[in-house]
């Protein structure tokens, strides 16, 4: 009985889809970062970065779309909303920002 335990215990081989989601959910989590929506982590304060925001959103939407075949339909309506509030609060934002003469959005 010891040795069926010890078999039960043993952790599974890591899954490229999960390392591929955790990835996502942490690019999300700076997108929000980047927008100075949330505080940065490491230094509590607000820093924006717009092009780092757009770069963190959208390599999120890549790695959405290659997970896309192992997604139940819950989750990929999670997924797809979480990205879509992602993008309407971008535009806010970038919206929002003084305009720079001669910068390009």
């Amino acid at each position: 009985m010891e040795r069926e335990e010890k078999e039960e215990k043993q952790p599974e081989p890591v899954s490229v889809y999960d390392l591929v989601a955790s990835a996502l959910y942490a690019l999300v989590d700076i997108a929000w970062v980047k927008m100075g929506l949330q505080p940065d982590p490491l230094t509590r304060q607000p820093a924006t970065d717009m092009a780092e925001a757009r770069l963190a959103i959208d390599v999120a939407a890549q790695l959405a779309e290659a997970l896309d075949p192992k997604l139940t339909d819950d989750e990929r309506r999670q997924i797809q909303a979480l990205l879509s509030n992602l993008r309407i609060n971008f535009v806010r934002q970038k919206d929002a920002q003084p305009k720079d003469e001669g910068s390009e959005a």
